[in-house]
């Protein structure tokens, strides 16, 4: 057994220091990580993170639990490379501090009016809510209460364009109400605390490494499902076991086709209760109407009025299962084609052979 990195972490609760240990080590190829809590038994003072043989998917794993140690309020007695990339944002530390205060002190009643009129908009106007302002804008509007459009301007994430054509209307939500704070709000940074502060921050990057080692995750356990043939092996089990919803999973499997790998096994068992009829009806329409857009297709095969929710998710998942399988033949009767074109059997056409036409089809492929 080898150790690869040994750090030491240690927490203030109250006049007591707790220590622990964060490691990672390796045997074998098999990869271990874990954490060491100094006293009590041996049981309860070690936690292992993960163990298994792929080197990104412990780091992920590595992140996201160290983050949430941090969160809790540990510190490394040395700072490692891991640390000092925790903290290495201080260009966007001030608009990171306006966007921890906004969540803390949210006029919660001034947010829920806004969410309401920007659904109204986005009806109006057939636009996404989050094309007109994000929950996070709300929540930084609701906080500080701009009066003008300059002070609208100074809040992080609202930019040129969401100020000229939706300014006046964020604004009518905040003209009347009273305020006890200025702008400009360089007064945050000495009104929140920096342990307040540093505590909120590692609970965003807890969130985002888990998210992270959730991917890693599934992109093995998809990987793995599409080189056996297992009927246990489903997308509803490999995102009990990740952690990612099946949309997601699928996204990432339109993804991993775009980059060479051949998911055919997991389609094949996803699709296996799906009438063959419908299937070809499916693949007629896509060679008919293209493949950027799946709403044309749907209707063409079930009609105007297509079944209403949970039934039209599980039409719109096979849509997209069966589209990875158009593109990957479209791609392959692309790829015959042009070996055909570059055939030595013509040599007075000197043909230089081209390489595989990829470029158009994942473009076509980002549109969907």
């Amino acid at each position: 057994m080898a150790i690869v990195f040994l750090n030491r972490m240690e927490i203030e609760r109250g006049s007591e220091v707790g220590a622990a240990q964060v490691w990672i080590e390796e045997e074998d190829g098999l990869w271990r990580s874990g954490w060491n809590e100094e006293g009590g038994s041996a049981e309860e003072k070690r936690e292992l993170w993960y163990e298994g043989e792929v080197w990104n998917e412990m780091l992920a794993v590595y992140r996201h639990k160290l983050a949430s140690k941090l969160a809790e309020g540990y510190r490394p007695v040395i700072r490692d490379t891991f640390q000092e990339y925790l903290e290495s944002a201080q260009r966007g530390r001030f608009t990171q501090k306006l966007i921890c205060y906004s969540e803390q002190h949210t006029n919660e009643e001034l947010y829920k009016r806004m969410a309401v009129w920007r659904r109204e908009r986005s009806t109006e106007e057939h636009r996404a809510p989050y094309l007109i302002a994000t929950n996070r804008a709300l929540r930084l509007i609701s906080t500080f209460l701009p009066q003008t459009l300059d002070e609208l301007r100074e809040l992080p994430g609202i930019g040129e364009n969401t100020v000229q054509r939706y300014g006046q209307g964020l604004l009518e939500h905040t003209k009347n109400i009273e305020r006890t704070h200025t702008f400009p709000l360089d007064w945050v940074e000495r009104r929140l605390g920096e342990e307040e502060f540093e505590e909120w921050n590692y609970k965003n990057k807890e969130r985002k490494f888990k998210r992270e080692a959730e991917r890693v995750r599934a992109t093995r356990l998809l990987l793995e499902a599409s080189r056996i043939q297992n009927d246990s092996v489903s997308l509803t089990q490999i995102s009990q076991d990740s952690g990612l919803e099946r949309r997601e999973l699928i996204e990432m499997m339109e993804s991993l086709e775009k980059n060479g790998y051949n998911l055919e096994s997991v389609i094949e068992h996803e699709l296996r209760l799906m009438p063959e009829e419908q299937s070809l009806a499916v693949m007629q329409a896509y060679e008919e109407l293209g493949d950027s857009f799946l709403k044309p297709v749907l209707k063409k095969v079930y009609g105007e009025e297509p079944p209403s929710e949970p039934g039209l998710d599980i039409l719109y998942e096979q849509l997209r299962m069966l589209r990875i399988r158009y593109r990957r033949e479209a791609e392959r009767q692309e790829l015959e084609a042009g070996a055909a074109f570059s055939s030595p059997s013509v040599p007075e056409l000197a043909i230089t052979p081209r390489k595989p036409a990829k470029g158009k089809r994942q473009q076509e492929a980002g549109a969907g």
